[in-house]
C-alpha cells in the first residue's frame, strides 16, 4: 500500500489471492491437475476448431457458432489459470490492482459472450427445426456475423460497465482476496465504501446477461420441443432431438453455475464454495464442451479423426 489522494488513508495497489489452498503440500499437486486441466481443454477446443475447418459437412450456422463457442471457452480458461499456475508455483499471490481489474474485465466480456451465444445457437437450432424452408436465408452468413457482433457488443457494454464501477471503489483496508482469481463479489467484500451502486448494477448484469438469455433459450426450445413431437416416425423425432441435446446440456451446466455464483444477492461474501463453483464455472465447464459435443455426434468424430491422421475429407 502507499499513500494516496484520499487524506490519511491508504490506497490498495495490489491484491493477494488466496488461491485454492494455503497449504504447501497440496499446490504442487493442484499445479499437476490445473495444468493438465488447461492442455486438455485448450487442446479439445482447438480440435473442434481443426474439424470444423476441414470438414465440409461441418461448414453450418451451427458448427460456426459451435467455433466460436471453442475460441471462447479458450480464452475464459486463458484468463484465470495460467495466473492460478503461476501462483500455486510461487507459493503466494500477489496481483498489481491494474491487473485485477483487467482480468475482470476479459473474464466478464468473455463469459458474457458465450452466455449470449449460446443464446444464439438456441435460436439457430429453432430455425433449422421449425422453419426449415427459411432457414438458409434466415440463418445466412450476414445473420450469423450479425448475431455474433450483438453478443460481443453487449458483453462488452456489461464487463465496462462493472469494470468502470469497481474501479471507482475505494479500497483502503485489507487487500487479501478468498479467491483464486479476481472477481466481484470477493472484491466487493474488500471494498471501503459503498456498493449498493454495484450491487445494483450485478442485479441488473445478471438480468440481461443470465435471465434474460434463459428465457429465449427455453422459448426457442418449447417451439422445438412441440415441433419435434409433431414429427410421427420415432426415428425422425431421435435425429431432431439429437441435434439439441449437446447444446441443451452444455446450458444447463453453463447457467447452473453462473446463476448460483451471481444471483446470490442476500450475501457478495466471499467463501470456500465460491472457489469451487469457480473451478466449474472457469475449468470444468469449458473442457467439457468439446466432449460432449462430439460425444454423439458422428460428423464432429470422423473429422477429428482425419485431423488426428492426416487425412483429407472425402470429395
Amino acid at each position: 500500500m502507499e499513500p494516496g489522494a484520499w487524506g490519511n488513508r491508504t490506497t490498495v495497489t495490489e491484491f493477494i489471492l488466496l488461491g485454492l489452498t494455503e497449504n504447501i503440500r497440496l499446490q504442487p499437486i493442484l499445479f499437476a491437475v490445473f495444468l493438465l486441466a488447461y492442455v486438455v481443454t485448450v487442446g479439445g477446443n482447438i480440435s473442434i476448431l481443426a474439424a470444423i475447418f476441414v470438414e465440409p459437412k461441418l461448414h453450418t450456422p451451427m458448427y460456426y457458432f459451435l467455433g466460436n463457442l471453442s475460441l471462447l471457452d479458450i480464452g475464459c480458461i486463458t484468463v484465470t489459470v495460467p495466473p492460478m499456475l503461476v501462483c500455486l508455483l510461487a507459493h503466494k499471490c500477489r496481483v498489481p490492482y491494474a491487473g485485477c481489474i483487467s482480468q475482470l474485465f476479459f473474464f466478464h466480456l468473455l463469459a458474457g459472450v458465450d452466455c449470449h451465444l449460446l443464446t444464439a445457437m438456441a435460436y439457430d437450432r429453432y430455425l433449422a427445426i421449425c422453419q426449415p424452408l427459411t432457414y438458409s436465408t434466415r440463418m445466412s452468413r450476414e445473420v450469423q456475423g450479425a448475431l455474433v457482433g450483438i453478443c460481443c457488443t453487449i458483453s462488452f457494454i456489461n464487463a465496462l460497465t462493472h469494470t468502470v464501477a469497481v474501479s471507482v471503489l475505494d479500497f483502503c483496508g485489507p487487500n487479501v482476496v478468498n479467491h483464486f482469481y479476481c472477481d466481484l463479489p470477493p472484491l466487493f467484500q474488500l471494498s471501503c465504501s459503498s456498493i449498493h451502486l454495484n450491487g445494483q448494477l450485478l442485479f441488473v448484469g445478471a438480468t440481461f446477461m443470465g435471465v434474460v438469455p434463459m428465457i429465449l433459450i427455453s422459448v426457442s426450445y418449447a417451439h422445438v420441443a412441440a415441433a419435434v413431437l409433431r414429427i410421427r416416425s420415432a426415428e425422425g423425432r431421435k435425429k431432431a432431438f439429437s441435434t439439441c441435446g449437446s447444446h441443451l446440456t452444455v446450458v444447463c451446466i453453463f447457467y447452473g453455475t453462473g446463476f448460483f455464483s451471481y444471483m446470490r444477492l442476500g450475501s457478495v461474501s466471499a467463501s470456500d464454495k465460491d472457489k469451487g463453483i469457480g473451478i466449474l464455472n472457469t475449468i470444468l465447464s469449458p473442457m467439457l464442451n468439446p466432449v460432449i459435443y462430439s460425444l454423439r455426434n458422428p460428423d464432429v468424430q470422423g473429422a477429428l479423426k482425419r485431423v488426428l491422421t492426416g487425412k483429407r475429407p472425402p470429395a
